[in-house]
């Protein structure tokens, strides 16, 4: 007799955090994703710069939380890990349609897509999987899924904007990883692939966000 996998549904709920007003000079509706150890409401402030009656910022939560730095004080989170990566996905990638459904964002909003380090692999696999017919696509300082073929967004407008971000001091991208992330993303996203590095490290800069709020 060996141990036997099983698995049960049940109904779960999660917060997420909305900055600025939805209403009819919105230019801009942001999804942002966030990073591995950070919460929603620290990295919504990023986007605090922004012009409000332009830019409406929803921030969805990672639903993993643990105490940083083994020191019970400091709390992050975590979208996805190792363990049982297929279900996890399927899981976040529901929570993320149902913040989507509940927020009904206009189409004469741009809707601007951004995932930050880890938030990179949920956007690009929220996307992709759900058809998420976004006007930009911004991959900020980390790594696309591997399991994702250039046919996946074959759905995209023509006139999306997929833009690649990067410090040129990120420790987390050095030079071999940079390499190979941009050759998957040209390999995804061909001609339409924008690249913008800034000077910084690993790190949320307020002028590129600015810029691509444009």
């Amino acid at each position: 007799m060996g141990e036997l996998l099983k698995r049960v549904q049940y109904t779960a709920s999660n917060s997420y955090l909305t900055l600025n007003e939805l209403v009819s000079g919105t230019r801009n509706a942001w999804m942002v994703f966030h990073g591995i150890g950070y919460l929603s409401r620290y990295f919504i402030a990023h986007f605090k710069d922004l012009d409000p009656v332009e830019n409406y910022i929803v921030a969805p939560q990672a639903p993993s939380k643990y105490y940083l730095n083994n020191e019970y004080r400091h709390v992050g989170a975590s979208w996805l890990t190792r363990e049982d990566t297929s279900a996890e996905v399927q899981n976040v990638l529901n929570y993320i349609d149902a913040v989507y459904k509940a927020e009904a964002i206009p189409p004469a909003c741009r809707l601007m897509v951004l995932g930050f380090s880890q938030g990179v692999s949920v956007a690009a696999r929220w996307v992709a999987r759900s058809r998420i017919p976004c006007a930009r696509l911004l991959l900020y300082a980390g790594g696309i899924p591997e399991e994702l073929k250039p046919g996946d967004f074959d759905f995209l407008p023509a006139d999306c904007q997929t833009v690649l971000i990067v410090g040129e001091n990120d420790d987390y991208l050095n030079a071999t990883r940079l390499k190979s992330e941009m050759e998957k993303a040209r390999s995804l996203f061909g001609e339409r692939l924008e690249v913008v590095t800034f000077t910084g490290g690993h790190e949320m800069n307020g002028q590129v966000l600015k810029d691509l709020s444009l």
